[in-house]
C-alpha cells in the first residue's frame, strides 16, 4: 500500500496535467500541440510584417494620399451682353443642352430699331455720294464748255492781234487812219482780256471737281461708319438671343420671363459634366516626389469608395493661402509654422456612365503613385553638392 503510494508521488505528469504555483493554485500547462500553433502564429506575425516592412519600403512609401479633394468643372456663367427684358426662358432647371442652344430670348424691338436707323443712314449716305457724282460729272460737262470757249477766245484774240500788226504799218504810212488801228488796238486788248476771264474760269471749274471729289470721299466715309453702326447693332440684335456656349447642364438659374436683366447680370451657369477633374490639397511635405503625368487613385465617396484612375495634369503655382483673399503677411512677431496644402489637378479617366454619377463639389480621396521619381531627390542633393563644391 505505502509503496504503491510512492509510486504515484513519484510519477512525472503529463501534457495535459496541471501543476500547482507556489501559492498552491492550479497552473496550467500549454500542450506541445497549443506551442506549435502560437508558433506558427508569431511566425506568421513575422513574415507579414517583415511582407509589409518591404513593400512599403519599396512601394508604399511613395504612395500620397490626401482627403482633402473635390470634383470640380470649369463652369461657365450666362450673362446677357445687351440690357432689356426677358421675354422668353427656353430651358429649366437641370436641364443637359447642347452647344449654341438657345437659353435665354430677350425682347429685340429696341436694337431691331436701331439696325433700321443705321440702314437709313447707309441709304443717306449712298444717295449723297450718288449726288455728288452726278455733280462731277455735270462739272466735267461745264469745263468742256468752258475749254472750248476758251479754245475760241485764244482763237480771236490771235485774229485781233494779227490785225494790228497788219495795220499798224499802213497807219504809220497815211494808207490807213489812226483811229481805225486804235480801234483793232481795242479790240485786241479786250480778245486777250477774254481770254484771261476764259482760263480763270477754266482753271475755277477744274479745282471745283476736286471739292466735289471731297464731297464723294465724305459721303463714303459717312458710309462706312453708318455700316459700322449697322454691323454693332447686328450685333446687339445677335446679343438678344443667349445660346450655350458649351455642352453641359443648366445650374443655378436665377432669371425669370419678364425680369428686366442688364449687361453683365449673371443669369444662370452651365456645367459640362463631359469635362471633370479633381483639385486635390496635397500637404507640401507630399510634394517632393510628386511630378506631372504620375498615376493616380481616386476613391469617390458618393459611389461607396469606388475607385477611379487619373493621371497628375498640373501643380498650382502657389500654395492655397497664397491666392486668397488676404495673403499671409508672416513678417510679424506672432509667427506660427503651419504646413501649407497646394492644389494639385487631377485628370480623371472615367465612362461617360461612371461622368454621369458625378458632380462638382463631391469629396473623394486621392493617392498619387510617386514611385517614379524616387530617384529625383538623390539627384537633387548631388547637384547641390557639386554646386556647393564649386562654390567653395
Amino acid at each position: 500500500m505505502a509503496d504503491s503510494q510512492h509510486e504515484s508521488d513519484d510519477r512525472q505528469p503529463d501534457d495535459n496535467t496541471t501543476t500547482t504555483d507556489q501559492d498552491g493554485k492550479p497552473k496550467r500547462k500549454l500542450s506541445g500541440r497549443a506551442k506549435l500553433i502560437l508558433l506558427l502564429v508569431a511566425l506568421a506575425v513575422v513574415i507579414l510584417g517583415a511582407l509589409w516592412f518591404v513593400r512599403y519600403q519599396t512601394h508604399g512609401k511613395y504612395q500620397e494620399e490626401t482627403n482633402d479633394a473635390r470634383i470640380q468643372a470649369d463652369a461657365v456663367t450666362i450673362a446677357p451682353r445687351v440690357t432689356g427684358y426677358v421675354e422668353a426662358l427656353l430651358v429649366g432647371d437641370n436641364q443637359d443642352v447642347k452647344q449654341g442652344q438657345p437659353l435665354v430670348r430677350i425682347n429685340p424691338r429696341d436694337y431691331r430699331a436701331q439696325v433700321a436707323q443705321a440702314d437709313a443712314q447707309i441709304a443717306v449716305a449712298a444717295a449723297q455720294a450718288d449726288s455728288a457724282r452726278a455733280q462731277i460729272r455735270e462739272q466735267y460737262a461745264t469745263i468742256e464748255q468752258t475749254a472750248a470757249q476758251l479754245a475760241a477766245a485764244r482763237t480771236k484774240a490771235a485774229y485781233d492781234a494779227s490785225e494790228v500788226a497788219r495795220y499798224a504799218p499802213l497807219a504809220a504810212s497815211g494808207a490807213e487812219t489812226r483811229e481805225r488801228l486804235a480801234q483793232l488796238r481795242t479790240t485786241a486788248a479786250q480778245s486777250a482780256a477774254d481770254v484771261r476771264a476764259r482760263e480763270a474760269a477754266l482753271a475755277l471749274q477744274q479745282r471745283r471737281v476736286a471739292s466735289i471729289e471731297s464731297q464723294v470721299r465724305q459721303a463714303r466715309a459717312q458710309g462706312q461708319a453708318a455700316e459700322a453702326q449697322r454691323s454693332a447693332a447686328d450685333v446687339d440684335l445677335t446679343a438678344t438671343m443667349l445660346r450655350a456656349p458649351i455642352a453641359g447642364r443648366v445650374g443655378d438659374k436665377t432669371v425669370t420671363v419678364g425680369q428686366f436683366v442688364s449687361a453683365g447680370t449673371r443669369l444662370m451657369s452651365l456645367v459640362p459634366l463631359d469635362k471633370l477633374y479633381v483639385v486635390a490639397n496635397f500637404k507640401e511635405t507630399q510634394l517632393a516626389l510628386m511630378r506631372v503625368g504620375q498615376p493616380a487613385t481616386i476613391k469617390v465617396d458618393a459611389l461607396d469608395g469606388t475607385e477611379l484612375v487619373g493621371r497628375v495634369e498640373s501643380l498650382s503655382p502657389g500654395t492655397g493661402a497664397q491666392f486668397s483673399l488676404l495673403p499671409p503677411q508672416n513678417a510679424t512677431g506672432n509667427f506660427t509654422k503651419i504646413t501649407q496644402r497646394v492644389p494639385v489637378r487631377i485628370a480623371l479617366d472615367a465612362t461617360p456612365a461612371v461622368r454621369a454619377l458625378l458632380v462638382p463639389g463631391l469629396s473623394v480621396t486621392v493617392t498619387v503613385d510617386t514611385i517614379g521619381a524616387k530617384g529625383d531627390l538623390k539627384r537633387i542633393r548631388d547637384q547641390q553638392d557639386q554646386l556647393d563644391q564649386r562654390a567653395h
